[in-house]
């Protein structure tokens, strides 16, 4: 079962796309879109984690407004000019959404996201605090100046990127989760060399990489599994 559904933001409204698993209940997702919008593709990613019994949240960080794969530009000024509290805010709310959900039987919620949601989700791992209880970013992170406070961080993360990546490469994006490391945090960070920016995704025609993306995606299945079993 899928539908749209609208939550609390800090006293303004914020919606987004629920899918609830088959069995009617499981533990909760939180799923963070990549800068082209809540869309289709997303869409189908948070059905595919409700097949695996997951309750899916992915909330509309853009409020209705979308871009096509051939629409960078659009995608980037959408990124760029997504306001940072208004996006804290709406996850935020998503959270306690979803976890006031009687289909969610965990009392943490995890969270993945891809691009710019990978970064946001480990944003949002570590302004949730301890509502979150697993963390799954894919090359993506906050490394532009706008990390969060880590000491809020209690959610161990499990984060996939691309060896060939323009946005978030490699070199960028390990200074950050050695400091993780060193704060005494539980995080690990897989390099897949060779692979291209976005490979999970299938409408990225120039660097999805099927067989890479199903093994990466049955990892984070197991790891939010492991650590949000009641």
């Amino acid at each position: 079962m899928a539908e749209t559904v609208e939550f609390k933001s800090n006293g303004e409204t914020a919606s987004g796309y629920l899918a609830v698993p088959a069995s009617g209940s499981g533990a909760g997702v939180i799923l963070v879109q990549e800068w082209w919008g809540l869309n289709p593709q997303v869409k189908r990613m948070a059905d595919r984690f409700a097949g695996d019994g997951f309750v899916v949240l992915a909330p509309d960080l853009y409020h209705g407004e979308l871009a096509t794969h051939d629409e960078m530009d659009k995608a980037a000024h959408l990124m760029n000019t997504l306001p940072a509290d208004r996006a804290a805010r709406d996850m935020l709310g998503a959270v306690d959404y979803l976890l006031g959900r009687d289909e969610v039987t965990s009392e943490k919620l995890g969270v993945i996201g891809f691009c710019m949601g990978g970064m946001l989700t480990m944003i949002l791992a570590g302004i949730g605090g301890d509502k979150i209880g697993a963390a799954c970013p894919y090359y993506g992170a906050p490394v532009f100046g706008n990390a969060p406070d880590w000491n809020n961080l209690s959610a161990p993360i499990s984060g996939h990127y691309a060896g060939v990546d323009e946005f978030f490469g490699p070199d960028m994006v390990q200074p950050l989760y050695d400091d993780l490391k060193a704060m005494g945090k539980d995080v690990s960070m897989v390099v897949h060399e060779g692979a291209q920016h976005a490979f999970v995704n299938e409408e990225n025609a120039d660097g999805y990489d099927k067989e890479l993306a199903e093994e990466c995606l049955a990892e984070s299945v197991a790891f939010l599994r492991k650590h949000l079993s009641s």
